[in-house]
């Protein structure tokens, strides 16, 4: 990643803009299943990532990212899904499974790109090395957003999921920690401490794919 140029950059795109897309997608069908059809009405059930993204989180924000950690970073989001929990059959459970739902598409996702960069292994070699960039770039982003999502942090999707599992009372009290949770990652994040947290995961995440890879490429 030392010497990454402009191609690096181009063919990070994809892979950043599929990364957002899906997770965010994920939490729309997933609000669906459980009753609310707010995200298909609002024709947000696609994944067309013009319709999800959002200027400085999907596009300038990754790819400043990108840039300043040479490829070993991402961060970022895209347009919110418009999801109403109060058409949900069952508010609790349909809350909690949109929560889990981001990170586990991302998980899956790891696999997908997995999937690809041993089918890049097989393709001419004109097309090879482009693809299994675009495959480890895909690999790596979404690893890290799985990682990152879950971290228990409001508004984060790993603290939407805890939230369903507590009392009304401390419910409320955890949620008051939401207008914060932004500061508190970027605070994280400058002081090394968010990769101390997340980086076991994400490891475990990328020896699992390149298990794969080496078993089936």
């Amino acid at each position: 990643m030392e010497n990454f140029d402009f191609a690096m950059v181009f063919l990070a795109i994809l892979p950043i803009l599929l990364t957002i897309t899906f997770t965010v997608v994920a939490s729309g069908y997933v609000a669906r299943y459980y009753g609310d059809r707010t995200a298909e009405m609002m024709g947000r059930l696609t994944i067309n990532p013009l319709k999800h993204i959002d200027l400085i989180g999907t596009i300038v924000l990754p790819l400043i990212m990108f840039l300043i950690s040479n490829g070993q970073f991402i961060f970022g989001w895209g347009k919110p899904m418009p999801i109403n929990s109060a058409n949900f059959r069952d508010v609790r459970m349909g809350t909690r499974m949109v929560a889990i739902s981001g990170p586990l598409a991302s998980l899956l996702m790891c696999f997908g790109w997995t999937i690809m960069y041993i089918i890049s292994i097989w393709i001419p070699e004109y097309f090879q090395k482009p693809l299994m960039i675009m495959s480890v770039l895909g690999i790596k982003f979404n690893a890290i957003f799985c990682a990152l999502n879950l971290i228990p942090i409001p508004p984060l999707d790993g603290a939407r999921f805890i939230d369903t599992f507590l009392p009304a009372k401390t419910s409320m009290q955890y949620r008051k920690l939401e207008p914060y949770g932004t500061w508190i990652i970027l605070l994280l994040m400058a002081s090394g401490l968010l990769g101390f947290i997340i980086n076991p995961f994400i490891a475990l995440i990328l020896n699992i794919c390149n298990y794969l890879i080496q078993l089936f490429g």
